[in-house]
């Protein structure tokens, strides 16, 4: 390419640069957040239509609603300085967070558990043994961990306790193994 083509490519191009730049660029979307108040399935916040932003609130019954930030605040301090102490301790805000907690502290304690039955069965021997209940209990906490961390919507969680599945199934595996006769 001569050199006067070149010039001519780079002035098309420029020229024609705020021409597709004026076209628009995608509206930005909507960046969904983990605050949800009671009675609200999701949250999002995005460019409000006159500049600044606004949170999209979608309630459980279907109903959305645009909020303005001093509106969102509002919405925020009265449903989290209301909420019962054991609320705002385990950071939930129904009846039912409390279940999935209950669930989730089960599994912590048969998962930590599981080192106490190790320790245990080791000073019995005298030697160090890791009995069959451990590897079943650090499957069943890891499992119901997962499902705790699933609700939480916490995949670091997730996949902290998930990968450990293979290693506890193929200990307890060899174990069987080993023991069926033949």
């Amino acid at each position: 390419m001569t050199i006067p083509r070149a010039l001519l490519l780079v002035a098309l191009i420029l020229a024609l640069a705020p021409a597709a730049a004026a076209q628009g660029a995608p509206e930005p979307r909507p960046l969904p957040l983990k605050i949800q108040p009671a009675g609200v399935e999701s949250v999002s916040l995005a460019p409000a239509a006159g500049g600044g932003y606004a949170y999209r609130v979608l309630w459980r019954d279907g109903r959305r609603e645009t909020l303005s930030p001093e509106a969102f605040a509002e919405l925020l301090y009265t449903e989290y300085s209301g909420r019962r102490p054991l609320f705002a301790f385990l950071n939930i805000t129904s009846p039912v967070g409390v279940a999935w907690v209950g669930l989730g502290l089960l599994g912590q304690v048969l998962f930590a558990g599981r080192m106490l039955v190790q320790w245990l069965a080791s000073e019995r021997s005298r030697r160090s043994v890791v009995p069959v209940a451990f590897w079943w209990m650090s499957l069943g906490g890891a499992t119901l961990l997962v499902v705790y961390f699933i609700w939480r919507k916490d995949a670091v969680g997730v996949l902290g306790q998930a990968t450990g599945w293979l290693i506890y199934i193929r200990n307890l595996s060899l174990i069987y193994r080993q023991r069926a006769p033949g």
